[in-house]
């Protein structure tokens, strides 16, 4: 089965980076029958809060995405200190004690001699005597995991196929820090092996840290998953942007974007498909293929999505929105064309309900507003009245275009733009529009 997992830090709310990974993996799992699980890398303490980690579960839950399962990594703690013994016995990671500023000078004296600024090793030297002194001044040993060019470094990327790294031009990274608490890279590996991860997902700036954690991986004689490293957004300029960096799901709920929109835009970006306007998720899992998605970088537009929005709203059933509109099917039908976002229908519901102010006409204009109230008042009010209404008109005032329909709009509706009068006519009703056109 496959497994896949979203792994955001709980330090703040989701982007719109961090909605299209867990967007790909979730994807990749259901596509395929299998299991989407949720990791939240909390072990930063000063930085993670519960209020975050709450929020990232509920915009999973607004998007359609609810995870299968759950893990916190502040809450394995013992199982990384248990693997790191195993890994020091067996010489896969070691204790080093330099200061960051004693590592900033070995780096500046390496650059300066024009070499790679890659960590010497020097603390594989030092004697159970050494780690006594240090131990006895009381520094802390930071970890670092020891790479070798005999243990894995190639895979084949779901995406960009053939990868590798060159663990010789790259320092051995360091897994654990001298107050004890723990980076990315080891923990990450641990519960992917624990967890069962078969597939992961993630940007490709990740592309070299996956190359050190298949060694990782190797080190604890664990298989590795398959992994693919996907293009980083771009804003629609095609930089990369701050504001991709803010903008998220709750923007995209206050500014009335619909979750499916999210997800036919976020799906189909980087790929050579066609961004479409769905009505569920059916579609997007039909056509996904991680195999798609190319290595150019991906744009988002926030006002392609915006489009997209009005799309989808534009074709979504009565049945999808009852529970949000004050409207009845009919009058949804009547509006959804004139939409960009549910909190407009509900607008147009308040039209139709009334009371509306009376608008501000020409003197010539309330005149005929005045004599088409009298010709409603004569007509039958069915289906077909808004043509009836305006014909008599037409051949009475001789007014045509825009001169007929305008004053007429803007008296019983408020607005000069919007729905086809002949379906909100009947909506608005005949004593309700005799009201505004007489008012």
């Amino acid at each position: 089965m496959i497994v896949t997992r979203f792994a955001p830090s709980p330090t703040g709310r989701l982007h719109v980076g961090n909605v299209r990974t867990a967007l790909l993996n979730w994807l990749l799992a259901r596509k395929a029958g299998g299991k989407f699980l949720l990791r939240l890398d909390d072990t930063d303490v000063a930085r993670s809060t519960e209020e975050y980690a709450q929020s990232i579960r509920d915009d999973l839950v607004w998007l359609g995405m609810s995870a299968d399962a759950e893990e916190k990594q502040s809450a394995r703690l013992a199982r990384y200190e248990e693997v790191l013994g195993q890994l020091a016995a067996a010489g896969h990671v070691y204790r080093a004690y330099e200061t960051p500023d004693e590592l900033d000078l070995k780096r500046k004296v390496l650059l300066g001699r024009g070499l790679p600024p890659v960590y010497d090793r020097a603390a594989l030297a030092l004697t159970e005597a050494d780690h006594a002194r240090f131990e006895a001044e009381g520094r802390k040993p930071h970890w670092r995991f020891r790479l070798d060019p005999a243990l894995p470094h190639e895979w084949t990327d779901l995406i960009r196929g053939p990868s590798k790294i060159d663990p010789a031009s790259l320092s051995d990274p360091v897994i654990r820090r001298a107050d004890g608490s723990w980076l990315y890279m080891l923990p990450s590996v641990i519960d992917d092996v624990d967890m069962g991860v078969t597939d992961v997902v993630r940007g490709e700036d990740h592309v070299t840290n996956t190359g050190i954690q298949l060694q990782m991986f190797a080190a604890m004689g664990a298989a590795f998953p398959h992994f693919g490293h996907a293009a980083l957004l771009t804003g629609a300029d095609g930089a990369l942007s701050k504001r991709l960096g803010s903008i998220g799901v709750s923007e995209f709920r206050d500014r009335g974007i619909e979750p499916i929109a999210v997800k036919a835009l976020l799906a189909r970006l980087g790929t050579s498909l066609s961004v479409e306007p769905v009505t569920s998720d059916a579609p997007l899992l039909d056509a996904f293929d991680i195999g798609h998605l190319g290595r150019a970088t991906a744009r988002f537009d926030e006002a392609e999505l915006e489009r997209l929005n009005a799309s989808i709203l534009h074709q979504t059933p009565y049945a999808a929105v009852a529970d949000r509109v004050s409207l009845s099917e009919t009058g949804w039908n009547a509006v959804r064309g004139n939409i960009h976002s549910i909190a407009e229908a509900n607008q147009w519901a308040a039209v139709i309900d009334g009371p509306l102010p009376a608008p501000a006409l020409e003197a010539e204009d309330k005149t005929f507003v005045n004599e088409a109230a009298t010709m409603l008042a004569a007509l039958p009010f069915d289906d077909g009245v808004w043509g009836a209404l305006t014909e008599a008109l037409k051949a009475t005032t001789g007014r045509k275009g825009k001169a007929l329909f305008m004053p007429l709009r803007l008296a019983l509706t408020g607005q000069p733009h919007g729905p086809d009068m002949a379906a909100m006519l009947p909506l608005i009703g005949r004593d309700e529009a005799l009201k505004r056109l007489g008012a």
